[in-house]
């Protein structure tokens, strides 16, 4: 199997990485104290954005995606 390293401070090479991280700032704002978080919230977080309509996938959600498979 073949790996690939995205270069250090090379955020456009992490595309995917990015937006998600981008989403989960949405529920969880920078300085948020991780702390605070528990795993319900996590669990909470991944379904919401389990179950939100992608327009790379034609606007199906990733959960439907990982179904059809």
């Amino acid at each position: 199997m073949t790996f690939y390293f995205a270069t250090p401070h090379h955020a456009w090479e992490r595309g995917t990485n990015e937006n998600t991280n981008g989403l989960i700032r949405q529920y969880l704002p920078k300085r948020t104290s991780m702390a605070r978080v528990t795993q319900r919230d996590c669990n909470r977080i991944a379904k919401k954005l389990n179950t939100r309509p992608r327009k790379r996938n034609d606007y199906d959600t990733p959960e439907e995606r990982f179904h059809a498979a």
